[in-house]
């Protein structure tokens, strides 16, 4: 295989706020695997709450070019324990796991869905995220939307927003990204009608300390995020949370993604795909997981104005599937 990667900016087509902070660009690191002439693609995104830095793994590919160049053509499930002897951070071996798949794939002529065995059927549909604002603005940008299921950011707690929000006549879901408080989170859990939102994600901040004073069994969907990373013992969440968001950075990337669907379904959890800020290299990744969730966050390259790949896309919420080889992924 040869090896190559480039770090690229991607433009917010608006301001986007969450309870971290505001962007109007994110930077990625997009990879790309090539062997007999196909090339397979995998992206992870630069985060500074999470402490990711792509001039670290810009670094670190240099070091272990030469390593994954030397790797034979095996299953990817192989490659990925490869991967993980390299103790790499997940977001990087991420890129490189769903590089290697869309690589595969392409080399063996069949999809990501085909090579594992995945029914197709009616796709639940994508949120598309409102960032923090004031709810008039959230509110207006929802009527003028036509997507049809949102997921809204908050960095506060308000009780009359929260029921503006139930009262828009829309699908909703609350973000909370960790801004709630333990007394705010049981006023929603003793609050019948949070039931109407879709779910509620990482209501408080990340940590047992903090997700310990969550109850699974009332009102709110609650849905582990940042508290759902990879190594997780879901067996603990199961008892606070009643969903999880699985973003393939988060897990590192599609081989263990597909274990923890199994784990969690085992459990008993509803799950969502999720996304970051990533171009159609990482939504189609991610879209490839599609059929076996239930509630799906894929709408990162919608959010950017220079995308730079073609794949499986999200049009206004309908999942569109790329049916060619591997990830279906075309870099423009």
């Amino acid at each position: 295989m040869v090896l190559s990667w480039q770090i690229v900016r991607f433009n917010l087509k608006e301001t986007f706020s969450i309870s971290y902070g505001s962007y109007s660009f994110r930077e990625a690191l997009v990879v790309q695997l090539s062997k007999h002439g196909f090339s397979g693609y995998g992206e992870c995104t630069g985060i500074d709450y999470y402490h990711i830095s792509l001039a670290d793994f810009d670094k670190k590919l240099h070091l272990i070019k030469v390593k994954i160049e030397s790797q034979s053509i095996n299953h990817p499930t192989a490659f990925y324990q490869f991967l993980e002897s390299l103790q790499l951070p997940s977001f990087l071996r991420s890129a490189l796991d769903c590089a290697y798949w869309d690589l595969f794939g392409k080399l063996e002529n069949r999809s990501f869905i085909e090579l594992n065995a995945i029914n197709v059927n009616q796709l639940p549909e994508s949120s598309i995220t409102i960032s923090t604002a004031p709810i008039e603005e959230q509110l207006r940008k929802i009527e003028q939307s036509a997507w049809t299921k949102f997921k809204v950011k908050c960095n506060h707690f308000n009780e009359k927003e929260i029921e503006q929000l139930l009262n828009c006549g829309k699908t909703v879901a609350l973000d909370a990204n960790g801004s709630y408080s333990a007394e705010q989170c049981q006023w929603l859990e003793n609050y019948e009608f949070s039931q109407q939102f879709k779910y509620v994600e990482q209501p408080m901040k990340p940590g047992a300390e903090h997700y310990s004073n969550l109850s699974a069994d009332k009102f709110p969907n609650w849905m582990a995020d940042e508290d759902c990373q990879e190594n997780t013992d879901l067996k603990l969440l199961q008892p606070h949370y009643r969903s999880i968001n699985i973003k393939l950075v988060k897990c590192g990337g599609l081989t263990p993604a597909l274990e923890l669907i199994k784990t969690a379904r085992n459990l008993n959890f509803r799950i969502m795909i999720g996304c970051m800020t990533e171009s159609t290299v990482g939504i189609s990744a991610g879209a490839a997981l599609v059929p076996l969730v239930d509630f799906v966050d894929l709408d990162g390259a919608n959010l950017i104005s220079n995308d730079i790949a073609n794949g499986s896309k999200i049009a206004f919420g309908k999942v569109l599937l790329s049916e060619k080889p591997g990830l279906g992924i075309q870099i423009l």
